[in-house]
């Protein structure tokens, strides 16, 4: 069953209401957060890199007070284990039995704190339940629940005692943006509060956590013509077959693209997507799923204009189509 156009509206209504809600906490970032949004009703992730100080975790927690849900903060260091993640099975002398101890994944939003200093090992810890939103743990499989994300930081400028992440761990990340530095009139509000250390715990509930399920499912049901559907694959396609690139964008990839655009038309009272949904997402949603060719990378070719140049080579189906 595909939205109605009133579900469509009342789904913008909400989607603002949430958005301008978080905004009373991380001042003038309300793209970041619409895209942060984005992320959660299309049951994806999202991958902030950006230098230490710039709001993630006041934008984590207000996400959380905003929808009911609950939060938790893991700081990745090299000698964090897989079990201090996920949660580890302890046998209990008095009951006689194995007692499985949750780990702080099993939160409604997690913020995986510089998540490339971790190993490969522990931050493989994260694949399962990044995909399919559940940890299995000694042969017994327990759901993360809904909604589940996991928003992961990296510093950008500091690489020392890093792991670079794996592109199959990239390739789960629905979204990778920065939120970066406020504005100058953003950054004078910021100044004048100074005093207030955490503006997430002041700010009111708007809806709860089975709510942004049931706009999850609603927007699941948001139209995309086949044309447009057509138009993602030749753009993936291309993104694969440019010289610049090793590997383009995978399957996966396309698939949490129109995920991420029946969120984004919702979120402007359309029940439908138009392929203007796809351009204004696209950087965001597939360039760091990119791998470049080493020789064209040391030649000044990036990601960015790889796919400014496919976008601007394939055609956009030009019918403005509705359900």
């Amino acid at each position: 069953m595909t939205m109605t156009t009133e579900q469509a509206a009342w789904f913008a209504d909400t989607f603002e209401k949430l958005v301008a809600n978080v905004g009373q906490a991380v001042l003038g970032k309300e793209h970041v957060i619409r895209l942060t949004f984005t992320a959660m009703l299309a049951e994806g992730h999202v991958l902030f890199e950006d230098a230490p100080g710039t709001g993630k975790t006041s934008l984590a927690r207000a996400l959380a007070a905003t929808v009911q849900g609950s939060n938790n903060r893991i700081q990745f260091t090299p000698d964090l284990l897989p079990s201090d993640v996920t949660g580890v099975t302890i046998y209990d002398q008095k009951t006689q039995k194995f007692e499985f101890h949750k780990g702080p994944i099993f939160n409604n939003i997690v913020l995986a704190d510089e998540i490339n200093r971790a190993s490969p090992k522990t931050q493989s810890a994260l694949l399962e339940v990044m995909e399919e939103s559940r940890v299995t743990v000694d042969g017994v499989t327990y759901s993360a629940g809904r909604p589940f994300m996991v928003m992961a930081t990296q510093n950008p400028i500091e690489q020392a005692g890093t792991y670079r992440l794996p592109e199959a761990q990239l390739d789960r990340f629905l979204i990778k943006t920065s939120i970066g530095y406020p504005d100058h009139a953003s950054t004078v509000r910021l100044l004048a509060g100074s005093n207030v250390k955490d503006r997430s715990k002041e700010l009111p509930a708007v809806i709860t956590t089975q709510a942004v399920a049931d706009m999850a499912d609603l927007a699941a049901t948001a139209h995309v013509d086949t044309a447009v559907l057509e138009y993602i694959s030749r753009l993936c396609e291309e993104t694969r077959s440019a010289p610049e690139t090793r590997l383009g964008v995978s399957v996966r990839g396309a698939l949490a693209m129109v995920r991420a655009a029946k969120v984004w038309a919702a979120s402007q009272g359309r029940n439908f997507v138009l392929p203007d949904d796809i351009k204004e997402l696209a950087p965001v949603v597939w360039t760091h799923r990119f791998v470049m060719d080493p020789e064209a990378e040391f030649s000044g070719a990036t990601a960015e204009a790889v796919l400014t140049r496919i976008l601007a080579d394939v055609a956009a189906p030009q019918q403005r189509t509705n359900a």
